[in-house]
Order: structure tokens, then sequence, then C-alpha cells
């Protein structure tokens, strides 16, 4: 199955995906609520973790699709497919906030490699954007792993700087 049968399916059949997608932030809230004076806080956090997760990689996943159909397909507001592009972005918002009222996230185990992960692409497709719109065009002897491993680099100092910054 590609991507376009998958997003094909699910326009076909939107439901599915909506009620997950309104779930989440409603479990959020719902936790928040069943834990709000519990002293485990541990199992809140592992909890919270797996709700940060189910709701953070499709997150993630329509906001670098949502880049890059925006910056590079060219496609306009108009074609955006609400369930697809707009409705993970709005749930993992609301649920991340949900969930930031209630434990910080430095306690929430793993939500460091979310942020780097986010950091990552981020800056790959900053330098991808960068790159297609200089329209450099070299002829060179340069063998490509070398220049794939300056990109490499070039994205570990990216990262470095990020965490120094932040």
């Amino acid at each position: 199955m590609t991507l376009s049968q998958l997003f094909n399916s699910i326009s076909q059949n939107p439901w599915p995906a909506t009620v997950y997608f309104l779930l989440l932030p409603l479990l959020a809230w719902l936790i928040g609520v069943i834990a709000n004076g519990s002293r485990d806080v541990k199992f809140w956090s592992l909890i919270y973790a797996i709700l940060v997760y189910a709701v953070c990689i499709p997150g993630i996943f329509a906001v670098t699709l949502d880049i890059y159909l925006f910056l590079f397909e060219r496609q306009s507001i108009w074609q955006a497919n609400v369930v697809l592009q707009f409705v993970p972005v709005i749930s993992m918002a609301m649920t991340l906030m949900l969930i930031k009222s209630k434990i910080p996230f430095s306690q929430i185990p793993g939500f460091g490699k979310i942020s780097g992960f986010l950091t990552l692409i981020a800056a790959l497709i900053g330098t991808m954007w960068f790159f297609d719109r200089i329209h450099l065009v070299a002829f060179t002897y340069v063998p490509f792993s070398v220049i794939l491993i300056g990109f490499v680099l070039t994205l570990l100092a990216i990262r470095f700087a990020w965490s120094r910054l932040f």
C-alpha cells in the first residue's frame, strides 16, 4: 500500500481517523481529571508518554506533510485534506497543552527524543528548501559519499547548535 492509497482510503472513510484525533485530547483531559491529586507520578507520566507518542507521531507527520506539500509541491491551501493535514496538528496541539497543564514535559519519558526528532526534521526540511530555492547546479568530481557525509555533518551541527540554544 502506498501513501497515496492510504490517504485515498482515509479520505473515503474519514470517521475512524477523525474519532481517533478527537479522542486523544479527550483522553488527556480525562487522565488529568483522574490523576489530579495522585501521588503516583511515575505511573501517570508513563500514561502521558503513551498519549504523547500516540498524538505526536501522526501530528509530526502531518506537519512534515504540510510543509512538503506547501513548499515543494506548491499545493494550494484550498486543496488541503482537512482530516489528514489539519486535524492531527490541532489534536496534537490541544493534547500537548492539556498535558502541559498537568505535568511538566521533563517528567514525561522520551519527550526529549520527540523534540529532537522534530528539530532534525525541521533542519532537514529547511536545508532541502534552501537548496531547492538556490537552484544550484554543480559539476564536480567529488564523490557522492563525501557530499552525503557533509550533509549529515551539517545536520549534526544544526542539532548541536539547537541544543545549545535551548
